[in-house]
């Protein structure tokens, strides 16, 4: 009898001893899961770029970390945009010419990026492709040329690029196919108390705020945060790893977002 208890027991002790393994692991998840939240809501949250409407600054499959304590926080710091709180708290104003990814204001399920050019009460206008802030021109400068696609898009493309120059002295790459698109002559843009004014930097071929319809003004409390520096670029679907010898884009890694 004495050795059948002794297997019993040893079994008991086994079972417990599994079960409390699992609870381990369990517990150490769940710790990691709510940390990795916290990092996301206070400190930095990863986005990747879909669209190429911030080219040649950023480029389709680059994936980058947004500071979310740049601007302070919203409701929409928070997981699913949860309506916890109303405006914004530690609340520090952008800069002119500060990347920017905010939920867009006419469908605020959706995280756009863009440069805000526009601060409270400027007022914006394009003439001819050239972006005037308070009745002055911006100073653009030919730097060269932004050669777009490449062998997996099958495609390449040159495109006049420019350095713009911001009142504050901020310098930014912009491509400009011509200056007599469809938004390179517009009314003027005043911007209301309490928004902002965002462009992309491939000017032809951006929904920004120029389209008051479907972007318009950015509202100080759909701003996500400041974009701070890419991590990771791949030329073509991040998980075909197979495809990662050719695809991978290693000097855009850890690379600032100016």
């Amino acid at each position: 009898m004495a050795d059948v208890d002794s297997e019993v027991n040893a079994e008991e002790d086994e079972a417990e001893r599994q079960e409390g393994g699992w609870l381990d692991t369990l517990k150490t998840v769940v710790v990691a899961v709510a940390i990795a939240m916290i990092i996301r809501t206070v400190a930095y949250e990863p986005f990747n770029i879909p669209s190429g409407s911030m080219k040649p600054t950023l480029l389709v499959g680059d994936y980058l970390f947004v500071s979310k304590f740049s601007y302070g926080y919203s409701r929409f710091s928070l997981p699913l945009g949860m309506p916890l709180f109303s405006g914004r708290i530690l609340f520090s104003e952008p800069e002119r010419g500060d990347v920017a990814v905010f939920r867009k204001p006419t469908d605020d399920s959706v995280d756009y990026i863009k440069r805000i050019v526009g601060l409270p009460g400027d007022r914006l206008q394009m003439k001819r492709g050239i972006l005037h802030i308070n009745g002055k021109a911006v100073k653009r400068e030919r730097a060269g040329e932004f050669v777009d696609g490449g062998r997996l898009a099958g495609y390449y493309r040159r495109i006049p690029r420019y350095i713009e120059t911001l009142p504050n002295g901020r310098k930014h790459l912009i491509a400009e196919e011509t200056d007599s698109g469809p938004m390179d002559d517009t009314d003027v843009y005043t911007v209301p108390e309490g928004h902002y004014f965002g462009m992309g930097d491939n000017r032809d071929h951006s929904q920004d705020s120029r389209f008051l319809n479907d972007v318009g003004f950015i509202p100080r409390q759909n701003l996500v945060g400041r974009a701070e520096f890419k991590f990771f670029s791949v030329d073509g679907a991040a998980w075909k790893f197979w495809e990662w010898g050719s695809a991978l884009r290693l000097d855009r890694f850890f690379e600032s977002i100016e």
